[in-house]
């Protein structure tokens, strides 16, 4: 006995069964695990995040400075609407 699927004339279909002997199933990938993909690709970008500080108060303290003098202009509406944008009318 032999049924195909849709496949072309003599050709078995994956899944399809050929003769009286048992099927097996056909044997998947199994992804690489996370640790694996950590160590390879991510740990360059890993090592230059952990170099970078925390937090750069210098850059903070200057931007603050020059918002005060009003040297970077500052639109409250403006980042209202793009905040609402963003996360969408949640009210």
């Amino acid at each position: 006995m032999r049924i195909t699927g849709s496949g072309a004339a003599g050709v078995n279909a994956p899944g399809s069964v050929s003769g009286n002997g048992p099927v097996e199933a056909p044997q998947a990938v199994a992804p690489a695990s996370p640790a694996k993909l950590q160590s390879s690709t991510l740990q360059p970008a890993m090592e230059a995040m952990r170099a970078l500080p925390e937090i750069d108060q210098a850059r903070i303290d200057a931007l603050r400075e020059a918002l005060a003098r009003g040297e970077v202009p500052f639109d409250a509406d403006k980042l209202a609407g793009l905040i609402e944008r963003f996360h969408g009318s949640k009210g």
